[in-house]
């Protein structure tokens, strides 16, 4: 690796404004400025991908805290710079591909200044998941969630304000902050994406997968979903409850952890994202072993903080 280049790398990675001086670089060096953005994407892909693998793995043993994920986030970023230096073929069949849609020198140029454009947004998110490992609250568990994707604070904005009153009204019968609600309905239903639905492909208002038992004489659906059996993950058929509006779900959500002794440490949770979200898997709500941990994250994460901020 050539000396100048290996410069703009490790400070592109750290520091979103010398994305500025790549894009300057574009019109004097082009050539060279598509080699530099191919490289940053390669890093930031790659950091990505280590961000990715940390999530899957949960954290949850005594040493895990704000401190330890901080420190972690940035030896990935030092391993993703460190395997990109080798390199994994991306930046060169990227360099390749740009230069050969573009070629002569002006054509370089726009080629060069359209990769670091495509930098952009990556560097975003990674900036983004890393300030997350350091304002995290300290009750969050694992590692760090991944960055969230384009749109995805937007999104989380429309879900929240849209089941924000049922959330208060669950709980005040509940006793539980209403953001705590919010976030179990986004893990179960993917900020609202994911909404089981009924055979003739409506909503059923089930944000919560709740199962219908035998004690359920409502509405059904089945639908498939992910079960761990014996730690196995495994897809399944399972039958969910109907419910006529998202009020209704929301209500019926309270009164199952109401009603149920199980819950009992759920709704002495007070204002402790972890105790809540332990609670509710060592209840038996979920099957996942990592469901406490996705859950926690969901709650103190970036994008339910701005999504509230609205």
């Amino acid at each position: 690796m050539k000396p100048g280049s290996g410069a703009v790398s490790s400070a592109l990675a750290l520091d979103p404004r010398s994305l500025e001086r790549l894009r300057s670089d574009a019109g004097a060096a082009p050539d060279k400025a598509i080699k530099d953005a191919s490289r940053q994407f390669e890093t930031l892909f790659v950091n990505m991908l280590l961000k990715g693998m940390r999530d899957a793995t949960p954290q949850d043993g005594m040493m895990d805290s704000e401190q330890t994920r901080m420190y972690t986030g940035m030896l990935d970023q030092q391993l993703a710079q460190a395997m990109s230096a080798r390199g994994i073929g991306l930046a060169d069949v990227m360099a390749k591909q740009l230069s050969k849609n573009a070629p002569g020198a002006s054509g370089s140029g726009s080629a060069a200044a359209e990769a670091a454009g495509m930098i952009a947004p990556a560097l975003n998110l990674n900036g983004g998941a890393q300030r997350n490992q350091q304002t995290a609250p300290v009750g969050e568990t694992g590692a760090a969630a991944p960055a969230p994707p384009v749109g995805a604070t937007s999104k989380a904005r429309a879900f929240i304000d849209k089941m924000w009153p049922h959330a208060v009204e669950a709980a005040k019968e509940t006793g539980l902050p209403p953001h705590f609600i919010i976030g179990q309905a986004a893990l179960e239903s993917g900020w609202g994406s994911r909404e089981i639905k009924a055979h003739d492909g409506s909503t059923t208002h089930n944000l919560f997968g709740v199962k219908a038992g035998r004690s359920w004489d409502g509405g059904t659906a089945a639908a498939k979903t992910t079960e761990f059996v014996a730690g196995v993950k495994q897809k399944v058929v399972d039958k969910f409850r109907q419910y006529s509006s998202y009020g209704e779900a929301f209500k019926d959500y309270a009164n199952l952890l109401k009603s149920n002794p199980r819950y009992a440490s759920v709704l002495q949770a007070g204002n402790d994202p972890q105790a809540f979200a332990k609670g509710l898997q060592k209840a038996g709500y979920a099957t996942d072993p990592a469901y406490a941990s996705k859950l926690t994250r969901i709650i103190t994460g970036s994008v339910m903080r701005q999504g509230l901020s609205a």
